[in-house]
């Protein structure tokens, strides 16, 4: 066999644990020798259960990305350090996977996507739900214009009830936001890659904590406390694209609604239709009837073997393990993930401002869309357009 890559963990919590870990742990041709959390029981936990006899246990990142003979670093943190520890790690020459969002502003992002691009380092965000049989299944068909031009989309994180009451997710300032960029991440990240569209004209969106308050709810994860609670509980977005195409993007923890689910989403093309609701469901029309099909994706099965059910997590981590092995390009691009994040920023100060947010050749514009002619400048302050 080939020799191993070797591995890095930055933040050995929930996410290290619930997916990757247990992921990179299934393939045979990487090994995790190094684990970095600020809690230290914690790193050494992670290197315990999943590293190597003589991994390394670390409390501060920079020890772990100045390892010589380390290849890849799974960034796995709070998303306040999601884009300092990542150029660091691209910075140090180790190829990077950075959990969803990509960081809690543009800005961030960008410093994120330019350190990969100068250092020809691989990057990708995670965002597992890509890897999903549906979604595979879906994008294929969005691909070969089975739809048709998709015009409009809803993206979807819709919970009725779901606050993550651990750690720091009701904590506005680490985190940068609650369930838009949460798992609201996730939706829009989905329904822009079946659609192929990353071209934001404009953007509003609102945000609501009318729950936040409450004392004593009911929640999966027990109550909240509305002191500790930052975040907004719920927020929405619409956002136009330079093709024409319009998505309204719903996230919420609590919602007083029946029709929930997440990183789901519904498109209407031309030619046919397509949502997430009840699986994946095609819809159209043939012959002059309406018609709803659900794909098989997973096979019928036969007698004494159940189809089989691949694990969109674990997906990712091949598939990320490969792109290095072959010297391939990630699924998950980092302009992609880039424009998510502008996207989700735009949602969030137009909640705050009450005013659109408009951009030109894929940058914040001006807050008055006319200001933003061909022959002038776009500046991202208040005060218009400047002469170019």
């Amino acid at each position: 066999m080939s020799k191993k890559l070797r591995a890095g963990i930055i933040g050995v919590g929930g996410i290290a644990n619930g997916k990757h870990m247990p992921s990179l742990a299934r393939l045979d041709n990487v090994e995790m020798v190094a684990f970095c959390d600020i809690i230290k029981e914690r790193a050494e936990k992670g290197a315990q259960q999943y590293g190597t006899p003589d991994a390394k246990v670390f409390t501060d990142y920079r020890d772990l990305v100045a390892l010589d003979d380390l290849d890849v670093v799974y960034v796995l943190t709070p998303n306040d350090v999601h884009s300092e520890m990542t150029v660091a790690a691209l910075e140090a020459g180790k190829h990077v996977m950075c959990e969803k969002p990509m960081a809690i502003n543009s800005e961030q992002a960008l410093a994120m996507v330019e350190a990969a691009e100068r250092t020809g380092k691989k990057l990708t965000i995670g965002y597992q739900n890509r890897f999903r049989a549906d979604s595979q299944y879906l994008k294929k068909l969005c691909d070969a214009g089975e739809l048709g031009e998709i015009y409009f989309a809803k993206a979807l994180a819709v919970r009725r009830r779901g606050v993550p009451t651990w750690g720091i997710f009701l904590n506005a300032k680490r985190q940068g936001g609650g369930p838009l960029i949460d798992i609201g991440t996730h939706a829009l990240d989905l329904t822009l890659w079946l659609t192929n569209n990353y071209k934001p004209v404009s953007v509003m969106g609102v945000t609501y904590r009318k729950l936040a308050d409450t004392e004593n709810a009911a929640n999966p994860w027990g109550p909240w406390d509305p002191k500790e609670f930052t975040t907004e509980y719920s927020a929405f977005g619409f956002v136009q694209f330079e093709n024409g195409m319009t998505v309204i993007l719903e996230s919420s923890w609590a919602l007083n609604t029946l029709q929930v689910g997440e990183a789901i989403c519904v498109l209407c093309g031309t030619k046919a239709g397509a949502d997430m609701f009840d699986g994946l469901r095609i819809n159209g029309e043939k012959f002059s009837k309406l018609y709803t099909t659900k794909p098989a994706l997973y096979g019928e099965g036969v007698a004494f073997y159940e189809a089989r059910h691949e694990d969109a997590g674990f997906a990712e981590a091949k598939h990320f393990i490969d792109c290095i092995v072959n010297d391939t390009e990630p699924i998950v691009k980092p302009r992609q993930a880039y424009v998510v994040t502008q996207i989700l920023e735009a949602i969030y100060e137009s909640a705050k401002t009450g005013k659109p947010i408009y951009f030109k050749n894929g940058e914040k514009c001006c807050d008055v869309q006319e200001c933003c002619d061909d022959d002038k400048e776009c500046c991202d302050d208040d005060k218009g357009c400047c002469d170019a």
